[in-house]
């Protein structure tokens, strides 16, 4: 029965780091949406000036977890040797696929990771596995903050999902998989529309148009570039991942948890 308990919580969210979390989970929303809100510079070196305020968001979160966690005895070295081996093993997987077709393998031992170890520790490890794997794919630019952020809600999603056993938590994750596939295509996808799409008449941001009709060109933008072929792949590999790797996977997990002593 203890490999179906509840997710442990390596870095346990008290209400002060939980409440900085939510901000800045909401901050970093808001600055993927801004191209339905706003009046950007119509070029793509414009967007550039914008990478920096999501690592401000995103990095100093991860730090105040971290250290208010370490100075409440909430995280150990333990807890922290494992978040680098995940991140370790979370970059080194990415390159296997190279994003062929979409296929890419960081997620889902993102969700798996995040399921076990709860929203917190999910949180971090999507962050720091994007940026490990940049570094060693030489991916760093301006999307690498917009991609750590993206992974990092997805980890904290997977650490929040109901409880479940067996078959239905195996199709929970699943469910899951898929959603972040195409939630992370889609978050990508509207940071960047504005200086990709250009002034195509059909697919192109309108600076100032009506909140409808942007929506409407992203929907034809995402699908006709991104769901129909990179976020497709990608739920596909999350989906099959987990079916046939997740039992054990989460059993490896829950066992490290159970003697790392992290189960509360």
């Amino acid at each position: 029965m203890t490999d179906f308990l509840p997710a442990s919580r390596t870095i346990r969210l008290t209400p002060r780091p939980a409440l900085v979390l939510t901000t800045a989970s909401l901050l970093g929303l808001a600055m993927f949406c801004w191209p339905l809100f706003a009046h950007p510079q119509p070029t793509a070196a414009a967007h550039t000036a914008d990478a920096p305020f999501v690592f401000m968001a995103t990095l100093p979160v991860l730090i105040l977890v971290v250290l208010a966690e370490l100075s409440r005895g909430g995280i150990d070295a333990k807890a922290l040797a494992l978040l680098g081996v995940l991140s370790a093993v979370n970059a080194g997987l990415r390159p296997l696929g190279a994003g062929t077709g979409g296929i890419e393998l960081v997620f889902f031992l993102l969700v798996l990771a995040g399921r076990v170890f709860g929203p917190g520790f999910g949180f971090v490890l999507g962050s720091t596995s994007l940026f490990t794997s940049a570094l060693l794919t030489a991916g760093v630019g301006p999307w690498l903050p917009f991609q750590m952020l993206a992974s990092s809600l997805i980890g904290l999603g997977a650490g929040l999902l109901p409880r479940a056993r067996g078959k239905a938590e195996i199709a929970l994750l699943v469910a899951y998989g898929v959603f972040a596939a195409y939630f992370f295509g889609l978050l990508m996808s509207l940071w960047s529309w504005p200086f990709l799409a250009g002034d195509s008449a059909q697919l192109g941001f309108v600076a100032g148009a009506p909140l409808v009709e942007n929506l409407h060109r992203f929907a034809v933008y995402t699908v006709l570039t991104s769901t129909l072929g990179w976020d497709t792949g990608r739920a596909i590999t999350n989906a099959v991942a987990i079916v046939f790797l997740g039992p054990a996977i989460l059993a490896v997990l829950r066992r490290a948890a159970r003697r790392a002593a992290f189960q509360l």
